[in-house]
């Protein structure tokens, strides 16, 4: 295994090693350094292999992130590497993430963002370079708080900016 090389055999050091090098080292995120080194990032292995077990363990980190204050666990990243490993099925699940948030009564507090190996953008080619903004090296339920994510996005100068140098960092 070559230094860059991701682990394929540990998900967890896997997926810190992705946020560290690509989401944090390329500034692919400019809000993610800042929860990570407070160590306020919260990693959830996923022994989950239906997508019912799945949406449950969600509903579960769901209730656990609402009730524990920010400065413990800002955000929370489930990787799941046992289901969903299909892209297509993985983006209909994220239809079952946004149920839980409603049954959960947490739109507005919660919302969940996705990551995968095969990330695709609706109408834009397999390969296309933006697809890798969020290729993650296994399935990944990233879970935020909207009041989080609205200061970040309110102190950064112009936060559209990020997808378009995101893609010219790829590139």
């Amino acid at each position: 295994m070559t230094d860059t090389a991701l682990p394929t055999d540990d998900p967890i050091a896997a997926t810190r090693l992705w946020l560290e090098r690509i989401v944090i080292g390329l500034n692919l995120c400019p809000f993610a350094k800042a929860v990570y080194v407070k160590d306020q990032v919260r990693f959830v292995l996923s022994d989950a292999t239906t997508p019912e077990a799945l949406v449950e363990q969600l509903a579960e980190e769901l209730v656990l992130l609402r009730d524990t204050p920010a400065e413990q666990i800002d955000t929370t990243l489930i990787v799941h590497p046992q289901v969903l490993t299909d892209f297509l099925d993985y983006n209909d699940f994220l239809d079952n993430a946004d149920a839980a948030i409603e049954a959960l009564d947490l739109q507005g507090i919660l919302q969940v963002a996705s990551f995968h190996p095969q990330y695709q953008f609706e109408g834009v080619a397999p390969d296309d370079v933006s697809n890798y903004t969020n290729r993650s090296p296994y399935p990944t339920l990233h879970l935020l708080r909207e009041d989080s994510v609205e200061r970040a996005v309110a102190a950064f100068p112009d936060p559209d900016v990020i997808v378009e140098r995101n893609i010219e960092t790829l590139d």
